[in-house]
């Protein structure tokens, strides 16, 4: 049995916490200004904006889960990912936009595979 404390590097740290960071501010304004910012979807259904905040809180859970070291956090955060994508896509959010939001689980993935001793993928569990 190992009993190693897994070593995270500097840039995996410094993204968890950028995504904790984000993830937490965007839920912010998802709730202080959602509606206001449904405003500009029209054809968004009102339940919409508690998706929003749902998508972002849940993405705080799945960021410190990564902290702690759990892989499915990593695949629970792409499945959060491609929903915020369809949702996004049906309000009304353009295909760009809409992408855009599929960039955190690629650079997730590409900085959990950096590093050499301390590359954070292998430590997962």
């Amino acid at each position: 049995m190992n009993t190693t404390t897994p070593q995270r590097h500097g840039c995996l740290t410094a993204f968890l916490i950028t995504m904790l960071i984000v993830n937490s501010l965007t839920m912010a304004v998802y709730l202080v200004a959602g509606g206001r910012l449904m405003d500009a979807f029209p054809s968004a259904p009102n339940w919409m904006s508690y998706a929003l905040v749902a998508g972002s809180a849940l993405n705080v859970f799945l960021t410190i889960s990564l902290f702690r070291w759990k892989k499915w956090a990593f695949y629970a955060f792409c499945v959060v990912a491609g929903v915020m994508f369809v949702v996004n896509i049906s309000i009304g959010v353009s295909l760009f936009g809409s992408v855009v939001g599929l960039i955190g689980p690629a650079a997730l993935y590409g900085v959990l595979q950096i590093g050499k001793e301390n590359k954070g993928w292998p430590q997962l569990k």
